[in-house]
């Protein structure tokens, strides 16, 4: 356990794997959420103190070092500018915020402040995504010819009951909640995306959500690589896949699984990927499952940062980017709808 103090800004499910990884990591301090019975919850669980709104707690609480900010999307963004402005440090949690401006706001913030501001993209340890993370860094794949991303997942209604998800304003859209780790993988992995065409509509989820339960983009990398992404939470009753599948000139390989979990398929010259670890559980909510639960290795890496003058596993512009490419993606989807 280090000496790091962490505070978290909201209560709800996520912010519950945080409290469970600083509790092991660092030293939780103090948790808030303008719903008090959710602040006191979290807070008798680990023996914190509970505040109600974030002015609050930025000021009765000076000795923290870190906020993580786990509040409904469309807050991230004022949630760290605020904890920056503070002179605290910030783990936002994905998406970074829900359009690019936000995005660029906080990380100017940040250097204002001379403070760090983390990104948490657990995708990107599960172990097949590192081992061809690996594999493409060090040329064994060649030249990425092309790309493909499956997210094939289910959201019912009551995951959208009595919530802010769902919500323009405060959701975002399925691919800053459900899938922008995903879109991540593709910045960094395949690299910066120059233009898209894309499609998207709401067949299930009518009078549920306010934006697209479903959609197909196509991608033109930079360095010359095309790619397509496939996305629904339509999968009838449960999750069926999050995909990864790359073409390169000495290899193709497909990690797959529910969560992007299982290297799927390999061919590769004169190189194969083996004793890969087993990794981490999805993040389990009951009704449905997440993505892979690596916040452990997120928080490790905070502390290392702060400690030892590590490298930040997922800097703010990467988490930029990431919000610039589902930007896009929406954009483009607009303009198609709007010819139409």
């Amino acid at each position: 356990m280090s000496s790091i103090k962490f505070g978290i800004v909201g209560c709800g499910r996520i912010a519950q794997r945080h409290a469970e990884h600083i509790h092991k990591t660092g030293i939780l301090t103090a948790v808030c959420d303008v719903v008090p019975s959710k602040a006191d919850d979290l807070a008798k669980k680990y023996g914190v103190k509970a505040y109600y709104s974030l002015e609050e707690l930025l000021t009765h609480e000076p000795t923290i070092d870190v906020i993580s900010i786990c509040s409904p999307n469309g807050l991230h963004a004022q949630h760290s500018i605020e904890a920056l402005r503070k002179g605290f440090h910030v783990l936002c949690e994905k998406p970074m915020a829900i359009n690019v401006h936000d995005c660029g706001e906080m990380i100017k913030e940040a250097e204002k402040a001379n403070k760090r501001l983390f990104v948490i993209k657990q995708n990107r340890f599960n172990p097949p995504i590192e081992a061809v993370k690996n594999a493409i860094d060090t040329g064994k794949l060649g030249k990425i010819f092309s790309v493909q991303l499956s997210c094939f997942w289910n959201r019912n209604e009551d995951y959208y009951a009595n919530s802010w998800k769902g919500s323009k304003l405060m959701d975002g859209g399925t691919l800053y909640t459900q899938f922008s780790h995903f879109i991540d993988l593709l910045y960094w992995m395949i690299g910066d995306v120059r233009n898209v065409y894309s499609f998207n509509n709401n067949y299930a989820h009518q009078g549920i959500i306010e934006f697209d339960d479903t959609g197909v983009a196509i991608l033109e990398f930079y360095n010359g690589a095309i790619g397509t992404v496939n996305y629904t939470v339509n999968s009838y009753q449960k999750n069926m896949e999050g995909s990864l599948t790359i073409f390169g000139e000495k290899g193709t390989v497909k990690i797959g699984g529910q969560y992007l979990n299982e290297l799927e398929y390999q061919n590769i010259d004169n190189f194969k990927i083996e004793n890969l670890a087993e990794g981490n559980k999805p993040n389990n909510y009951g009704t449905y499952f997440g993505s892979m639960s690596n916040h452990d290795k997120i928080y490790a890496n905070v502390i290392d940062v702060l400690l030892n003058n590590a490298s930040i596993s997922t800097n703010a512009f990467e988490g930029l980017k990431t919000v610039e490419i589902i930007d896009k993606i929406y954009n483009a989807a607009a303009r198609e709808s709007k010819n139409s």
